[in-house]
């Protein structure tokens, strides 16, 4: 019976959630014009290989190779946030002067993997322009590894080992999902919201429309007309 009248309520005042949905839809589709073509944004990725030589001790035996291995895994975490910093763009920025490209930090980002990959620095950068981003992605390849040492004492000539291992590979980026998921959460929260107000609107009416709201407030009902 609460279904049935939970019913008359949303077909009673169904132009509510009906016209704020779409109210909300025509908003959001002027607000973000679908039909206008969209820029095409790229990413580059590549990966890299970021470790230390061991020390060579004749004669003496060492856990070398065991805190090398480990500090390898720090100086990756650290050389991460360094490629993503204002200092290394400007420095990719400077190999890039002569074709007039300027690289932000935002665009140049970096991650790690845990496990067995902690030791792989991977690098990617958005850029707009497809022609540029391979001539900085070349750029960001030079600096990191003739240029480390700029950046870490302990990436000097003779002790670092960063190593290419995926070179640039270039990709067009697919809009996120939160943009298109935008248009039909907004219409559905209106249709929440609208039904919500109908709720409230009828709460709000003393009006009687039927006997069994008579019924409810214990007056007798000696007759009902029903509609034509």
């Amino acid at each position: 019976m609460e279904l049935r009248a939970y019913w008359r309520i949303i077909r009673r005042y169904w132009w509510l959630p009906v016209g704020l949905a779409l109210l909300v839809g025509a908003l959001t589709v002027i607000r973000q014009k679908p039909w206008q073509p969209r820029p095409l944004t790229y990413n580059a990725t590549m990966r890299f290989n970021v470790g230390l030589k061991p020390e060579r001790i004749p004669s003496v035996y060492t856990y070398d190779r065991y805190y090398t291995m480990l500090t390898s895994e720090y100086l990756v975490d650290d050389l991460g946030e360094i490629v993503r910093s204002q200092v290394f763009a400007g420095d990719v920025s400077k190999r890039l002067a002569d074709k007039g490209i300027a690289v932000p930090a935002g665009a140049i980002g970096a991650s790690t993997q845990p496990g067995k990959l902690h030791r792989i620095l991977t690098v990617n950068i958005g850029w707009p322009d497809r022609a540029q981003l391979q001539a900085i992605a070349e750029a960001v390849v030079a600096t990191m590894t003739q240029n480390s040492a700029d950046f870490f004492a302990q990436f000097s000539a003779d002790e670092a080992d960063i190593r290419l291992i995926d070179p640039p590979t270039i990709s067009v980026v697919n809009p996120p999902a939160r943009q298109q998921l935008d248009l039909p959460l907004r219409v559905l929260l209106a249709l929440t919201a609208g039904i919500a107000l109908a709720f409230l609107l009828d709460y709000l009416d003393d009006s009687v429309r039927d006997r069994d709201e008579l019924e409810q407030m214990g007056l007798p009902v000696l007759g009902e007309i029903p509609r034509g």
